[in-house]
């Protein structure tokens, strides 16, 4: 319609330009008659002009107005059909995390576009369409800077930056990916001219990871220090510097490699300076986001993130493995592993694989030395761990122990002193001792008592034996007992058979 009506203006210039070629002599219209009519004619012309281009105008924004709603209608279709689509998602409860869940189900399927649940099903955020690589089960997302891009002119650090938007409604979901994921890597590449990313220990150029955070790196997963991959394999322009952009040298260089560190990608954002001579340039190029493989945890449980892993989404109480004990921690499903908060600290369980405790006391007095007290009564002995005969006791499992050993010691009367001193042995070596004297032309009665907490392996043996005692000095009947029971039972030598079983 445009062109239309421009060609219609074209005519009319046209005939304007004709007019004067006519000759006077061969009409009969005077000088200010064919002046009149000039005048006329230049005033159809600029009215039709102006109505022309009124009408113009008119179409012009009325197809805009068309334009405008054919595309709100194409989002709105767009956005019904992620909607209907994620809505699908959610309700599947075998929404898989990765696309390599997916590929290992059924390797036969092919690549495109598919629906993942990283997060959790029914927690967090809603499902992703990510583009799936069937050939090796890599999880692929692309973003809007995939392409060479070219670096504005400009002279400070980071006086250019442009945000890396991703193909999903969710960057926390990316996050999740990679926790999930084995491995995940994104490419890039800086073509530069007199355009270093670092001159004179001044960073002009980095980029931000998926929390925010500015990173210098650009290759690897090192995130200490500014390096490139020609810096990883010692082959930059210049050795004095870690990038080949840093060389500075009148030559047209080139970066690029592979960042690595799953933890913090992907990029959100890119940043360059100092370009602001006429030769200075810098061709920014970003990779997509890939993550293949997936994280798998299998034997003892020892943190909210492997129950996450394993596919846990209700939040609550859970028991884990700890160093060496069952410990009771809340898992919050609603955050990811690395966030504030996804897991707490509650305490110790008492787990223990078999109950140990024992109370035996004698019912006639002892007064031999330097052998273990035998006893003669059970009042309790569970788990069997406590031999009256012997008065040997031994462990069952490795842990921590208590022991309590009272007795009432009788002296004789006499004018010199009397004493008593009782030990308490672990595999024949003294780590405790109680000690009682009296002196007195009457006989007299004296208690004897011993407590001690011990770190017991399997198999060590405890007793208590009077170790020295005067002449005619005894422990009395029904007064001499012993207990003892298991505090906390070590189970890490448990947890490591089943490892390796």
């Amino acid at each position: 319609m445009a062109q239309c009506l421009k060609g219609i203006i074209g005519i009319g210039l046209l005939v304007l330009l004709v007019w004067p070629s006519y000759s006077v002599e061969a009409n009969t219209f005077t000088l200010e008659q064919l002046q009149e009519q000039l005048q006329g004619l230049r005033e159809n012309y600029i009215k039709f002009k102006q109505d022309t281009q009124t009408k113009y105008d008119h179409l012009e924004a009325k197809e805009r107005l068309l334009e405008e709603k054919v595309g709100r209608l194409e989002q709105e279709l767009r956005s019904e059909k992620e909607t209907i689509q994620r809505l699908l998602a959610a309700g599947n409860n075998n929404t898989p995390r990765t696309c390599h869940e997916i590929h290992d189900n059924d390797p036969s399927l092919a690549s495109g576009m598919y629906w993942i649940d990283p997060d959790g099903q029914g927690v967090g955020d809603a499902p992703i369409s990510v583009f799936c690589d069937m050939s090796t089960g890599s999880t692929v997302i692309s973003h809007d800077s995939e392409s060479p891009m070219e670096v504005d002119h400009c002279p400070d650090p980071g006086c250019y930056s442009r945000a890396i938007n991703y193909n999903v409604t969710s960057i926390r979901q990316l996050a999740a990916l990679a926790e999930m994921s084995a491995e995940c890597r994104q490419s890039i590449q800086y073509d530069c001219n007199f355009a270093p990313l670092e001159f004179s220990n001044v960073a002009y150029s980095w980029w931000n990871d998926r929390d925010g955070n500015a990173q210098y790196f650009w290759a690897g997963s090192d995130s200490s220090a500014h390096t490139c991959q020609c810096d990883i394999d010692g082959d930059c322009a210049d050795s004095t510097v870690k990038c080949n952009c840093d060389s500075m040298a009148p030559v047209q260089l080139s970066d690029s490699g592979v960042i690595r560190a799953k933890e913090i990608l992907p990029v959100t954002r890119l940043n360059f300076g100092r370009t602001q001579l006429d030769t200075s340039s810098g061709v920014h190029t970003l990779g997509r986001f890939e993550c293949s493989g997936q994280v798998s945890e299998s034997g003892m449980t020892s943190s909210c993130q492997d129950l996450w892993r394993k596919g846990h989404t209700l939040s609550g109480l859970y028991s884990i493995m700890g160093m060496a004990m069952i410990e009771t921690v809340y898992c919050d499903f609603a955050k990811l592993p690395t966030d504030s908060g996804f897991q707490t600290w509650i305490g110790y369980a008492d787990v223990k694989s078999s109950p140990t405790y024992f109370h035996v006391q004698r019912n006639t007095t002892f007064n031999e030395t330097l052998v273990p007290i035998p006893f003669d009564w059970e009042l309790l002995n569970v788990g069997g761990a406590m031999n009256l005969t012997s008065g040997i006791f031994s462990a069952p499992v490795e842990g921590r122990y208590f022991f309590s050993f009272t007795a009432l010691g009788l002296y004789p009367g006499s004018s010199v002193l009397q004493a008593c001193q009782i030990r308490l042995y672990k595999n024949g070596v003294y780590i405790g001792r109680t000690y009682s004297d009296e002196i007195s032309t009457a006989g007299q009665y004296e208690t004897l008592s011993l407590q001690l907490t011990l770190n017991l392996d399997k198999g060590d043996q405890v007793w208590v034996a009077i170790a020295s005692a005067t002449s005619g000095a005894s422990l009395t009947a029904t007064y001499t007992i012993f207990n003892g029971f298991l505090l906390e039972e070590d189970i890490s030598p448990s947890v490591e058979m089943l490892r390796l079983i």
